[in-house]
């Protein structure tokens, strides 16, 4: 364990929906789109489109979410 050292806490949390605006698209295709500045990779999603997204995974430094509308 790394003690001293704590990634800071994640403006988001797996299972909760967000409504989202897809900003950009990441190197293997999926939207991105950001909450509070952090990050979200949402496969199936389209520059300029605005969805609400679950989040699936949260890692440090980014999440990942999926369409549910």
């Amino acid at each position: 364990m790394n003690e001293g050292f704590s990634n800071p806490p994640t403006p988001i949390e797996e299972g909760e929906l967000y409504d989202v605006e897809i900003e950009d698209t990441g190197k293997e295709g999926d939207g991105i789109a950001k909450i509070e500045n952090f990050v979200v990779f949402v496969p199936n999603a389209n520059v300029g489109e605005k969805v609400t997204v679950e989040i699936e995974t949260v890692k440090s430094t980014f999440g990942v979410g999926k369409v549910v509308n």
